[in-house]
C-alpha cells in the first residue's frame, strides 16, 4: 500500500466483556493506535474504529455469575477496556458498543436487507455448539476424546442442539470469495501464511449456510431479529456488522465514503470469521470487502497462547507501572514480526528496553545534550548541513518507514528508526567530541553537536506514532528558541537481581 490516501479507516475486533482485557488485547490496540498516529501525521483523515462485543451465551452466564443483570454487567466490563486505552496512550478513536442503539438498528437493517435479497431462510438445524466460542460445528470437525465430544478450536466439550433458526446463504459465495482472495486484489487477507491458510479451508471444504440467530428460549440476551420474535441474532453476525454501522449503515442517511475499511486488524484465532463469513456477508449486501484483513500472531507464555480461559494472561495495568507505557509499547511491537506468535516474558522485556532504550535512545539523548551544555551552555549550535556520516542513515528514512507501516511492518520499522539511533552512537564515538574539544576544534566540535541535534529531532518525530510520550520528552529537551532544556533520563537502565 504505500501510498498515503486521503481517508484511513482501520478496526480492531470488539473485545469481548466477559473479562477484564489483556496483553493481548492491548497488542492489537497499540498496533492500531500506532497506524493511526502515523497516517495522521501524514495528513490522512483517519477512523480508528474499537469497541466491545457485548452480547451472546457467554455473556449471560458471565452476568449471572456475577449476579447481576446483562446490561450492567456490560455496562461495568466496557467501562475497563476503556480505562486501559487511556493507560496506554490510545489516541483519538471511535469506540462502539454493540448494545448502541445505532449497532441494533444496524444489524436489524442487515436483517431486512438480506431477505429482501433471498440470501437468508428459516430451517431446522442439528449440530454441536461451543459456548465459549460461540461456535457450531459439524459432525465431520469435532474431536472426539475419552467418550467426550470436543471443539476443534479450544478442546473445551460441546453440546448437541437441535432447533430451528435463521441462516445466511454462505454456501453461495465460496466460489466468489475464493476468487478474490486468490487474486488479491481489492480484498487482501495478510500476511501470506493466513492466506494460505483460508485458501487451504476453501479448497478442502464446502462452506455450510451459517446459522444467524439463536431461540428466545436458549438465549434472550442479543439483537431482536426483525424477522421473528421467537429469535435473537447470533454473536458474531451481530459483532461483524459494527464495522458498517460506524460508517451509517442502517441510519438515514445510509453507509458513508469511509467504507471499505482499509484495514481490520485481528487475532489469528478469529480469521476466518473475518475472511470468509464477512466479505460473503458484505458481497451479499452489494457492499466492498474490506481491502484488507491482517491477522496478527498471539503471544504466549510456556508454549500456550497467553488467554484468560487459561489463567495465564498477564495484566498489562502491572506491567505498565512497573516499566512505563512507552517501554511497553516498544517491547510489543519490537520484539516480534507483526504476524508472528511472540514469547512473552519479564525478562525479555527488560533485556529489550535496557538494550535499545536506555543504551540506545536515552544514551543518545543525554550524551548530546550533556555535551551541548558542557561545550556551548547549553545553545545549539548553528549550522546549515548535517554531517555525512550521520547524513546516510537518516536519508531514506521516511520511504522506508513508509513501506514498513503500509505492509505492518512494525519491527521492521522500528529496526529502521534504530538504525539511526546506533549511527548517531557510532558517530559520537567516532569523533569524539571531547577530543575535539580539548584539540579547540571549534568548528568541528559545532558540526557534530548540531548534527546529533538535528538527528534527535528527526528521531523524535520518527517514534512519536509508538512512543508518543518519549517524542515529547525528547522534543520538551531539545528546546526552543535554540537553547536545551535537559531534563532526566529517558529510560534509566532497569536493573535486575
Amino acid at each position: 500500500m504505500g501510498r498515503i490516501v486521503s481517508k484511513f479507516y482501520l478496526t480492531t475486533p470488539l473485545y469481548y466483556v466477559n473479562a477484564k482485557p489483556h496483553i493481548g488485547h492491548a497488542y492489537t490496540e497499540i498496533a492500531a493506535d500506532v497506524l493511526a498516529r502515523y497516517y495522521r501525521a501524514k495528513g490522512s483523515e483517519v477512523l480508528f474504529l474499537t469497541g466491545t462485543d457485548e452480547h451472546g451465551q457467554k455473556i449471560d452466564r458471565a452476568a449471572r455469575e456475577a449476579g447481576m443483570e446483562p446490561k450492567a454487567f456490560t455496562d461495568k466490563m466496557s467501562a475497563t477496556f476503556g480505562d486501559l486505552w487511556k493507560i496506554l496512550n490510545i489516541d483519538t478513536y471511535e469506540f462502539i458498543r454493540t448494545t448502541e442503539p445505532r449497532h441494533v438498528r444496524a444489524v436489524q437493517a442487515v436483517w431486512r436487507d438480506l431477505e429482501k435479497k433471498g440470501e437468508v431462510y428459516k430451517g431446522s438445524y442439528t449440530g454441536w455448539y461451543c459456548t465459549p466460542d460461540e461456535n457450531f460445528w459439524l459432525e465431520s470437525q469435532v474431536l472426539r476424546a475419552e467418550g467426550k465430544v470436543l471443539c476443534p478450536d479450544c478442546r473445551r466439550p460441546l453440546e448437541k442442539i437441535e432447533e430451528e433458526n435463521f441462516f445466511f446463504k454462505l454456501s453461495g459465495h465460496q466460489k466468489w470469495l475464493m476468487e478474490e482472495i486468490e487474486k488479491g486484489g481489492r480484498f487482501k487477507v495478510l500476511p501470506e501464511t493466513r492466506k494460505n491458510e483460508v485458501m487451504g479451508f476453501l479448497k478442502n471444504n464446502e462452506l455450510q449456510d451459517l446459522c444467524i440467530s439463536r431461540p428466545k428460549n436458549r438465549l434472550s440476551w442479543g439483537i431482536q431479529s426483525p424477522l421473528s420474535e421467537g429469535h435473537v441474532t447470533y454473536v458474531w453476525f451481530d459483532a461483524l456488522i459494527n464495522y458498517i454501522t460506524a460508517c451509517g449503515y442502517g441510519s438515514d442517511k445510509g453507509i458513508d465514503k469511509r467504507w471499505p475499511a482499509d484495514v481490520h486488524l485481528i487475532g489469528k484465532d478469529i480469521l476466518r470469521h473475518h475472511a470468509v463469513i464477512w466479505p460473503a456477508l458484505l458481497h451479499a449486501l452489494g457492499l466492498e470487502p474490506p481491502k484488507r484483513v491482517f491477522a496478527h500472531g498471539w503471544w504466549v507464555v510456556d508454549g500456550q497462547k497467553m488467554s484468560k480461559s487459561l489463567g495465564n494472561a498477564t495484566d498489562p495495568i502491572e506491567i505498565v507501572k512497573t516499566y512505563g507505557v512507552d517501554a511497553f509499547r516498544y517491547f510489543l511491537l519490537r520484539e516480534t514480526p507483526f504476524g508472528n506468535d511472540g514469547t512473552f516474558s519479564e525478562e525479555a522485556l527488560i533485556t529489550r528496553c535496557n538494550a535499545d532504550l536506555a543504551n540506545g535512545l536515552g544514551n543518545l539523548l543525554s550524551r548530546t545534550l550533556t555535551m551541548c551544555e558542557k561545550y556551548f551552555e547549553g545553545k545549539i549550535p548553528e549550522g546549515t548541513f548535517i554531517a555525512e556520516y550521520l547524513k546516510e542513515a537518516p536519508g531514506d528514512l521516511d520511504r522506508r518507514l513508509e513501506h514498513a507501516m503500509g505492509n505492518l511492518a512494525f519491527s521492521e520499522a522500528l529496526e529502521h528508526i534504530w538504525t539511526v539511533v546506533n549511527r548517531a552512537n557510532e558517530y559520537i564515538e567516532k569523533k569524539a567530541p571531547w577530543t575535539l574539544a580539548k584539540q579547540g576544534n571549534r568548528q568541528e566540535l559545532e558540526l557534530v553537536i548540531f548534527s546529533l541535534i538535528q538527528i534527535l529531532n528527526i528521531l523524535a518525530k520518527a517514534v512519536a506514532p509508538f512512543m508518543p510520550s518519549t517524542a515529547e520528552k525528547i522534543r520538551a529537551q531539545l528546546g526552543s528558541g535554540g537553547k536545551i532544556a535537559k531534563g532526566t533520563s529517558l529510560f534509566p537502565r532497569i536493573e535486575t537481581k
